[in-house]
């Protein structure tokens, strides 16, 4: 099955009880039994619900994947993949990565004696320098956020695997319309649902992907034991979000390559970081990963003020100034202060987010009207 067909009808079936076409929302708490134990497979809707059912399938068959698991926000996935490591273990970590992330490595789970590394995976090779008998998991993000930085999964999926050591990929730049990790070598599949998956900037959710029976086994245990799962209201969001997923992403990637391209030609722009640029680091690698280069960009400005990069965002008028990404209207932000505050000043610098980077999620808006905007933001500095 092709994946716009995917997309439409993977995990989902008419409802047998009405014959509706689209997923009912079952907005229940607990189910009848006949007899003490006799559930059918949905007790308790923490536990299951048909609604988050229908998603989790769907998911799973987007990213070729055997399991899927949704939680009530893309941290909570995260929170969960973490909590199959003990005090002791090691994490291996992209030295650039959402600020969130890096925070609930940092300020929670070092708390509990997991250490992290961040460091550069530009070359797989490094990361062998890091790994030692306390080391349990790999993590990376590609494209990253906000730096665009590419890593090549099957690289690392490699180094993890002679190393027997567990690689999950944050997948949700790139949603597995341009890329599918676990056919490289990944073992999870992260996503923030609330980015491109969900599209309308409407629903709170993450999911993992896997493949390993036990390992999806030990993960269901943690979201059932945890709580941190979605309602089916939040669920049936996201299912309706998806079946445009392969449209939505066509288009942000057309808009990216066009933004992309006004940018670099623009005199008051320092440099823009996008994949799709043949001088991108790793250009290649993504390339032969990834079916095109999606609709995430980041520039700095001349000068490097970040009161320069604080007028162009007040000026913005359809680059919404907000959190967050993947929705169909186009959004802007400031990393600095934004999504990556948490991370200290001279950490974000190391990897290259300076004071007047600017991170966009191009919408599926016009092209022309895109450029129009940013054209006059740019004119106010």
């Amino acid at each position: 099955m092709k994946f716009g067909t995917k997309a439409i009808h993977a995990g989902v079936a008419p409802d047998p009880s009405t014959g509706a076409i689209m997923t009912p929302i079952f907005q229940t708490s607990t189910y009848v039994q006949k007899s003490p134990g006799d559930h059918q497979g949905f007790e308790y809707s923490r536990t299951h619900n048909p609604t988050r059912t229908a998603l989790q399938q769907n998911l799973a068959a987007l990213e070729n994947g055997k399991h899927g698991l949704c939680f009530s926000s893309g941290l909570g996935a995260i929170d969960a993949i973490i909590k199959l490591l003990q005090p002791g273990d090691e994490v291996i970590s992209t030295n650039d990565l959402y600020g969130g992330s890096y925070r609930i490595f940092t300020k929670v789970f070092e708390r509990y004696g997991i250490k992290f590394h961040f460091v550069s995976m530009d070359d797989p090779a490094t990361i062998e320098t890091y790994i030692n008998e306390r080391t349990r998991l790999i993590w990376a993000e590609t494209p990253t956020n906000p730096m665009m930085n590419i890593i090549d999964i099957a690289g690392i999926g490699a180094v993890a695997k002679k190393h027997k050591v567990m690689f999950a990929v944050d997948n949700t730049f790139a949603t597995p319309f341009l890329q599918n990790p676990l056919d490289m070598g990944a073992d999870i599949v992260m996503h923030s649902v609330t980015k491109y998956l969900g599209g309308h900037s409407d629903v709170v959710m993450g999911a993992i992907i896997v493949n390993d029976d036990q390992l999806a086994e030990q993960l269901a245990f943690i979201q059932n034991a945890c709580g941190a799962t979605p309602g089916p209201q939040d669920c049936f969001l996201v299912l309706r979000g998806i079946k445009t997923l392969h449209i939505r992403m066509e288009r942000h990637c057309q808009n990216g390559k066009t933004i992309a391209a006004f940018l670099k030609n623009h005199p008051k722009v320092e440099k823009v970081y996008w994949p799709g640029f043949e001088d991108h680091p790793n250009h290649e690698i993504a390339k032969s990963q990834m079916r095109d280069f999606g609709g995430m960009i980041s520039f700095t400005l001349k000068g490097n003020d970040m009161k320069d990069a604080i007028k162009v965002l007040e000026n913005l008028k359809l680059f919404a100034l907000a959190e967050s990404l993947g929705g169909v209207e186009s959004l802007s932000g400031h990393p600095a202060s934004m999504t990556h505050a948490s991370i200290p000043k001279e950490e974000r610098e190391k990897v290259g987010l300076v004071d007047s980077l600017i991170r966009l999620s191009v919408g599926i808006e016009d092209a022309d009207d895109l450029k129009e905007d940013l054209r006059n933001a740019l004119n106010m500095i």
